[in-house]
């Protein structure tokens, strides 16, 4: 009882706040997008998202080098290609830009683990996540199409796939096809709780692949369902998911607490474009102080029960940590 509790004496310096502190957020928690565009002859700005750089290959070696250094152990890799079909086959065909991007990437640099999107959405002329039969995407045949794109990016290097189109039977597509090819040690990031979210809008413009025709709620899921989130991980678990993302994380955190809660496996967060553009936004408007929200976003995070947070904060909030 007061006076005899007081809990501001928890709070009365540095050292002891952090002593207590009951949620860390550390560098080796970080996942950094990376986005490659196979037409980018030097790094081309995107400009919605302040900071955020699209690559050319020739500039990878030099990105990696920032990013290992600040001790981020992950990269996840977004492809820009050059030329564009209507089912998103481009996505395996041989040489493509993410194939060709995680080859440079493993030679620079074999310690980096090398995430890999498999979503068709970048290589569709229409920019839905595959082939489009009327107002929807086509979900068995894309399955096709993201399980040769994941066998693509496993033979040249990548340690994780990561389908995040929604598809119905993704994750077990993918694994058979991976098993069938003796892949079998490749991870499958599933993106299973991946809502149809306006905070996404942002990443059109830094990876080219906004949508036409119609939006993407046919297949995402929506923003006010949360059991559905569970019986989406709880079948990728099944199909032989081995991490399970929430996306986008900050409006979703109490769905980053359910699935932590209820399945207890390793559970990434993907703090998204809008999320970025928002604090960068913000920031340059002199309205709050930038790195501390995003300190702040990323612990929260953490603190619903996120084991792993994929963020174009990384390298800022990377370097931060390390001081």
């Amino acid at each position: 009882m007061y006076p005899v509790t007081r809990l501001r004496r928890l709070r009365q310096s540095r050292q002891i706040r952090e002593l207590v502190c009951e949620t860390s957020l550390d560098v080796k928690d970080l996942i950094c997008p990376v986005f490659v565009d196979e037409v980018a002859g030097e790094r081309r700005p995107a400009e919605v998202m302040s900071g955020v750089k699209r690559l050319s290959l020739d500039d990878l070696d030099e990105e990696i080098d920032a990013i290992a250094g600040l001790g981020i152990p992950a990269v996840i890799l977004f492809g820009i290609p050059k030329k564009k079909d209507e089912a998103g086959e481009g996505a395996f065909a041989p040489g493509n830009v993410i194939e060709q991007a995680i080859k440079t990437i493993r030679r620079r640099d074999k310690s980096v683990v090398v995430m890999a999107d498999v979503c068709l959405c970048g290589y569709t002329t229409h920019g839905h996540c595959g082939p489009v039969k009327g107002r929807t995407v086509d979900n068995d045949a894309t399955l096709d199409i993201i399980a040769k794109t994941a066998v693509n990016y496993a033979r040249a290097g990548a340690d994780v796939v990561a389908p995040s189109g929604m598809m119905d039977g993704m994750v077990h597509a993918i694994r058979s096809e991976l098993d069938f090819f003796g892949l079998k040690d490749t991870l499958i990031m599933s993106c299973a709780a991946g809502y149809a979210s306006s905070m996404c809008g942002p990443l059109q413009e830094a990876s080219p692949s906004g949508f036409r025709g119609f939006d993407r709620s046919t297949y995402q899921m929506n923003p006010g369902n949360s059991d559905e989130a569970i019986r989406e991980v709880s079948l990728d678990l099944e199909e032989g998911a081995d991490i399970v993302m929430v996306k986008p994380a900050l409006s979703y955190l109490d769905v980053v607490y359910r699935v932590k809660s209820e399945f207890r496996v390793p559970v990434a967060a993907y703090s998204v474009s809008g999320e970025y553009a928002m604090v960068r936004a913000a920031t340059e408007k002199g309205w709050i102080d930038g790195e501390r929200v995003a300190l702040e976003m990323l612990r929260s995070m953490r603190r619903a029960g996120a084991d792993m947070i994929a963020t174009s904060f990384a390298k800022e909030i990377a370097s931060r940590l390390r001081k």
